[in-house]
């Protein structure tokens, strides 16, 4: 998938990774009854903004990870959705909560990679990391494709307080 950018270079993204990232994102927010829309996407890494970040380990025909960043106050929303609860600051059923989205969009971008060459068999257990001002160190030759939604918040005035981020970084062993 080319994008153009501002200069008239393009941009080219796996369109495999897009779609499973959009894939995952989309079946998981439908089980928070929440909405995201897609506004970005970066071969590049990049800082997360958010302050809480899951991460799951896949291997099989490739390996890698696939980080699950956000706002707080997209987690919250979109835990509160899942668990048909609201909440009103971080908890460990928020934190709980992250996990599990993680372990749903991993199992989302499954499916899709499923029949291509960047197919995984098994995902490990999610971690979640609480905070900001990290850096993930990405080795040369990987596959990397990030892509930034944002869900409709009325309630929030900064952009970065309603944008999760999904980041798939991939080698074939």
């Amino acid at each position: 998938m080319a994008i153009a950018t501002a200069d008239n270079s393009s941009l080219i993204a796996n369109e495999d990774l897009f779609k499973a990232i959009n894939a995952g994102v989309e079946s998981c927010l439908t089980m928070c009854d929440s909405s995201v829309k897609c506004v970005g996407m970066s071969t590049i890494p990049t800082r997360d903004t958010g302050e809480v970040t899951g991460m799951i380990g896949v291997h099989g025909q490739v390996s890698g990870f696939i980080t699950v960043n956000m706002a707080e106050h997209v987690a919250r929303k979109a835990i509160g959705g899942l668990l048909q609860d609201e909440f009103e600051k971080l908890t460990s059923q928020v934190v709980d909560g992250v996990g599990e989205m993680t372990n749903i969009i991993a199992g989302g971008v499954k499916n899709v990679l499923s029949n291509t060459p960047w197919a995984f068999s098994n995902v490990t257990v999610p971690s979640v990391i609480i905070g900001q001002n990290y850096q993930i160190a990405y080795a040369t030759g990987l596959e990397y494709l990030s892509v930034t939604f944002e869900q409709p918040n009325e309630e929030t005035l900064l952009l970065d307080d309603r944008l999760l981020k999904v980041a798939i970084s991939l080698i074939r062993l």
